[in-house]
């Protein structure tokens, strides 16, 4: 398989930070410790040369696939031998609830099923034009600041990326606005975003375990909040029923009618609950998180920022019909396309193999962790050129048709493929286009950032950046 292609441009090319993978195999206790501080520091040379790695560790039997193939089997042909593992659903469950992306089996299937029509293409594109006006606010918040002082990129843009939220699926239905919010969800995965050693170990689930506790005030935060919003929406459609087109109603009202299209149910009050958390928490903080990096590399590389420029000038007129055109803002979806590779949202990806099975000639045993790492597969060897360095190119029309389906994972792949993707690529795209078109952005930390996984993949301690208003 032919690797993805870049330009031959040795001396252009940038490197951005991430972790220095080493040889020496990790000890047990070295190994619990930087699963607890930085997952993305366990990757040995190994794992970013080999297709498959496999072997026993503190995690038990685990195997590392970053084989185009074998992850297609493993995520599309053979899915439903490969649930999500007990670790995972230990971390997302306490704050997603009994979400999309938490249950499994015939819950999950009718989940999906009866949510799946409330973001078809024609439907989120729909909700394009209402994206516009929560970003220009903010873009107009940032341009109030005085000149050159030193802003946190990563709370504007989760800012940003609540407000789309709340006026597109929610109609500003949450009390306490985005701040309250983006407190709340950076307290969870900061918290419980955290591997803990003891759940690791298998240890009973009456010893406390300190990230759930410090997690305990956000947690209960998002409780009130979707009690409340549920509440009230339905005390509202006794007086004013929602309107008799699709189009027109948000995402809570479609969650509220919702029937599978199997059986005529709808979502109980804990599932509408639970599935707005989930598109809020994961939608709103992992598009948060790829504008955060795509504005750094961006920020880092003039040659690309010139282009960007070039392209928010030239649909400054009307950039959603442009975002949704496809063909005007190739290298602003690039750079989106690019930062997600080097900085995938979704770091990680964990399932147990429920029977015994066979991958590129490898065995699976019963019980065995199968781990599918986008951060790894992003950055594998064999499968892109140049690939710890940033070249949003490879995303252009003609090159991005040589990258294998299943070698780029930014949102999943197969049956659990996010549901939300192609709403998060509009928003992406057009608050991208919109920000450089008003700034250019410079990186003010003194050391380069950190990438840190905590579910999320996040820049550890915030991207210091200014930012110089264009006109």
């Amino acid at each position: 398989m032919a690797l993805s292609e870049v330009p031959a441009e040795p001396s252009k090319r940038r490197t951005p930070p991430a972790p220095i993978p080493g040889d020496r195999q990790l000890g047990r206790l070295e190994l619990l410790l930087r699963l607890r501080r930085n997952p993305l520091t366990i990757w040995r040379h190994q794992h970013f040369q080999d297709p498959i790695v496999a072997g026993k560790s503190v995690l038990g039997y685990g195997v590392v696939i970053s084989d185009p193939a074998a992850i297609r089997h493993v995520l599309v042909e053979n899915n439903a031998n490969y649930p999500k593992d007990a670790l995972q659903k230990t971390i997302l469950a306490p704050g997603l609830g009994q979400g999309l992306l938490t249950v499994e089996g015939d819950a999950w299937k009718r989940a999906r099923r009866t949510l799946a029509p409330l973001f078809t293409p024609r439907r989120v594109e729909a909700l394009a034009a209402r994206m516009l006006p929560p970003i220009a606010s903010q873009v107009a918040r940032m341009a109030q600041r005085r000149a050159g002082r030193i802003v946190d990129i990563g709370e504007d843009m989760t800012r940003l990326t609540y407000d789309v939220l709340a006026e597109t699926l929610f109609s500003n239905a949450i009390a306490g606005g985005a701040v309250a919010f983006g407190q709340a969800l950076t307290r969870y995965f900061a918290t419980q975003g955290r591997i803990d050693p003891l759940d690791i170990l298998g240890a009973p689930a009456w010893i406390p375990r300190i990230g759930r506790i410090r997690a305990r005030s956000a947690i209960d935060f998002f409780e009130r909040q979707i009690e409340e919003i549920v509440t009230d929406r339905q005390t509202l459609r006794l007086s004013q029923p929602p309107s008799a087109d699709p189009h027109a109603r948000d995402l809570l009202d479609a969650l509220l009618d919702a029937r599978d299209p199997e059986t005529g149910t709808g979502l109980t009050d804990a599932e509408v609950g639970a599935n707005i958390v989930t598109f809020i928490g994961a939608g709103h903080e992992t598009t948060a998180n790829a504008l955060t990096w795509s504005l750094y590399l961006v920020a880092m590389a003039d040659d690309v920022r010139e282009r960007l420029e070039a392209e928010a000038d030239a649909v400054a007129a009307d950039p959603v019909a442009a975002v949704l055109a496809g063909d005007r803002l190739t290298m602003t979806r690039a750079v989106i396309e690019e930062a997600m590779r080097l900085y995938p949202p979704v770091p990680s990806l964990s399932r147990v193999a429920i029977a015994e099975d066979q991958v590129g000639g490898v065995a699976i045993p019963k019980g065995a962790l199968v781990i599918i790492s986008p951060y790894v597969l992003h950055r594998h060897r064999s499968l892109w050129t140049a690939p710890t360095q940033f070249w949003p190119e490879r995303f252009l029309p003609g090159a991005r048709e040589t990258i294998d389906r299943y070698a780029y994972l930014p949102f999943g792949a197969g049956p659990r493929v996010c549901i939300g993707q192609h709403f998060a690529m509009i928003e992406a795209v057009l608050s991208l286009t919109q920000l450089i078109g008003a700034f250019r952005f410079e990186y003010a930390g003194s050391d380069p950032p950190v990438p840190q996984q905590r579910i999320t993949l996040r820049p550890q301690g915030g991207m210091p950046m200014k930012l110089r208003a264009r006109r």
